[in-house]
């Protein structure tokens, strides 16, 4: 890490915020009825993913990463041609983007943002399906966000679960940041909802234990399904959840 970099994280007590920092300890996501979630906090810094790889490969340009975090899949579509920009609540998580080399901006998904109705691909992954705890509010934001004929990728829950909660991160000492709403969403409650908005799934797959589904503007396009197999994974807002790992480090939305 730069000297620059390790000033972005100085003094700041905050798990999530701490979290950003490259090497950190684990980082939990502490829901009200107890249950502890492990957030993948490597996967943020390193290099995308096989899974990563199979979203970044669905994305045409201009690109908005919704819960961007330290700007990972930014970065990546930048080195590969494809404009991409990130919005994030955590200052921090902007400025670790920003001065690696991706484009950011502080400031909810649900604020006035850059290019409304113009972004041919939004992204809501690592968990990010579940930011302000109300999904059809995010999901309609995100139709909004979207161009005409522009695509929502969204990665949710391996299980079929629907729940809204209350969530803190926290971290091994048992320290905690403030409450704030939040989501867990599985692929048939996110078709659910979808439907709801008039949202179709045109495209759905797996990579390894990851589950994924691009949703569009509705129109008659068939749906496909798609089992990218046994890809192995690196190691790798709104609060951005960086995934639903259930203590798996590897684990996904």
């Amino acid at each position: 890490m730069t000297a620059d970099e390790n000033d972005l994280y100085a003094a700041d007590e905050d798990p999530y915020a701490l979290a950003l920092r490259p090497g950190r300890e684990p980082v939990y996501l502490r829901l009200e009825d107890g249950r502890r979630i492990r957030m993948p906090v490597h996967r943020w810094h390193e290099q995308p993913t096989a899974a990563d790889r199979t979203v970044l490969e669905r994305c045409a340009g201009p690109v908005l990463d919704i819960g961007c975090g330290p700007g990972r899949m930014c970065r990546a579509l930048l080195s590969r041609g494809v404009f991409a920009f990130g919005v994030d609540i955590a200052p921090r998580a902007v400025a670790l983007t920003t001065v690696q080399g991706g484009l950011a901006l502080c400031r909810s998904v649900f604020d006035r943002l850059p290019a409304e109705r113009g972004w041919q691909t939004v992204l809501l992954i690592d968990g990010n399906v579940g930011i302000g705890g109300d999904p059809h509010s995010l999901l309609r934001r995100c139709g909004g966000l979207m161009a005409p004929a522009g695509r929502l990728v969204i990665e949710v829950d391996p299980d079929d679960t629907e729940e809204l909660c209350t969530a803190r991160f926290e971290d091994l000492q048992g320290h905690s940041g403030p409450p704030f709403p939040w989501a867990l969403l599985g692929r048939r409650a996110l078709r659910r909802a979808a439907e709801d908005l008039a949202l179709s799934i045109t495209d759905q797959w797996t990579s390894g234990h990851r589950s994924f589904l691009t949703l569009a503007h509705r129109k008659s396009e068939p749906t496909t399904t798609h089992e990218e197999g046994d890809l192995n994974e690196g190691h790798c807002g709104d609060r951005p959840g960086r995934g639903n790992s259930r203590d798996d480090p590897d684990g996904a939305a």
